[in-house]
């Protein structure tokens, strides 16, 4: 009996349950377009409250540090005790803040809603990999892959979502992502069940933790190999955050589009980008992690340089490429993080990912500073530079150093 239940569970282990990441993926797009509302309001914002691009990057600050700061932290406590529901409770927390968000009379109040945003973003994306890890099988990078698609695409859809919703009908049209919002929490709450089942089967299997038996100077490594990525997620978020948060004020003042005309140019970016995230597995499968990783900044940074001296036809067109090429690493670093440091899955990546919110947090901060000290195009050229920044993951170790470490673990 004991020996056909491990049977059981071995087969499930590796078993790749498609229906929970595709729903948990599209709890991603969900959640993440949520986010996306906030800087899509910020050229509605900026004309109907009068603010300075310093208070804009205050608001992405705010709403991506508190997601930032936090998801390692509840990565690290749920590594130790997993809370299956914690999903649908943290995507309360943004309903909540939207409904604040499409009501708030002043840039205090827009504050505190988008706290709370953050708060459910920091919760669902900690907790929403491991279920994805649970779901994975032997299919780890796929996963990560289609998991990882969703939050992109939902970011992808905020140029959409102001066009659409947020420029004819103003603040008070972001009352309608709350439905969005309540839709997630009812997904997650289904995928909240299926996921404390699958602690209950590992907590009745007897699993116990591995055991780390690596040497002083392989966990140095490890160390070296984890700084030297938050680096490169760095130099990908920074300049992520300024084609996303600002990039339309450059094109209304360089090419004199409408609010709506400018949301075209973000589209592309990110749409391309959220293709980029679904490749970035594949591809790393075949051609290896540190490859994909490596190329997606340095092979995109030509035609980074090249885009602030464009016209707004090109425009378009690069911005397409850029995003594609830029994004193929978003799912390849968590799953470089997490193989680099196997038993604490959702701390590996509540850092890189909370981390890519916060460095785009910071960055936005910087970078709505630099906008109003030096002007648009000086910091959209300074920007451009950023993703050579990607030739330090030569430093990386190779795939194979990775996975010898693996399997000591």
């Amino acid at each position: 009996m004991e020996k056909t239940l491990q049977q059981k569970t071995r087969v499930q282990e590796n078993k790749t349950v498609y229906q929970i990441l595709f729903i948990i993926a599209a709890c991603h797009l969900l959640n993440d377009s949520l986010q996306a509302v906030v800087p899509a309001m910020f050229p509605i914002l900026e004309r109907s409250m009068g603010l300075t691009f310093t208070q804009l990057g205050l608001i992405a600050f705010t709403i991506n540090i508190i997601s930032s700061v936090m998801q390692p932290l509840v990565g690290t406590f749920t590594d130790k005790y997993p809370l299956p529901y914690a999903l649908p409770i943290g995507l309360t927390s943004s309903m909540f803040g939207m409904l604040g968000l499409a009501l708030a009379p002043n840039f205090a109040w827009i504050l505190i809603s988008v706290v709370f945003i953050g708060f459910g973003s920091a919760v669902f994306h900690p907790e929403g990999s491991r279920v994805v890890y649970y779901a994975a099988g032997n299919k780890r990078g796929l996963a990560q892959s289609i998991f990882q698609v969703g939050g992109n695409s939902g970011q992808a859809l905020a140029p959409v979502i102001t066009a659409l919703i947020l420029v004819p009908l103003g603040q008070k049209g972001a009352l309608w992502f709350t439905i969005i919002a309540g839709l997630a929490v009812i997904f997650l709450t289904y995928i909240a069940k299926w996921y404390r089942t699958q602690i209950q089967l590992t907590s009745e299997r007897g699993a116990s933790p591995r055991k780390n038996v690596q040497t002083k100077a392989v966990s140095k490594a490890i160390k070296a190999a984890l700084i030297l990525l938050i680096f490169i997620v760095f130099a990908r978020s920074w300049y992520g955050a300024a084609i996303a948060n600002f990039y339309a004020f450059y094109a209304m003042d360089s090419y004199q589009v409408t609010i709506a005309e400018a949301q075209i140019y973000i589209f592309v970016f990110l749409g391309m980008g959220a293709l980029g995230t679904f490749i970035g597995g594949p591809l790393a499968d075949r051609f290896g992690r540190k490859t994909v990783i490596l190329l997606s900044l340095v092979a995109a940074s030509p035609l980074t340089i090249l885009l602030p001296f464009v016209g707004k036809s090109t425009a378009i067109i690069l911005l397409g490429i850029i995003g594609l090429i830029v994004m193929t690493s978003f799912s390849v670093t968590v799953v470089y993080a997490q193989e680099l440091v196997p038993d604490k899955i959702g701390t590996m990546s509540g850092l890189i990912v909370g981390l890519a919110f916060g460095m785009g947090a910071l960055g936005s901060v910087a970078l709505g500073t630099m906008i109003d000290m030096f002007g648009l195009t000086e910091t959209m050229i300074f920007a451009s530079l950023l993703p050579l920044l990607g030739l330090l993951s030569i430093l990386l170790p190779s795939d194979k150093k990775v996975e010898e470490w693996y399997k000591r673990a």
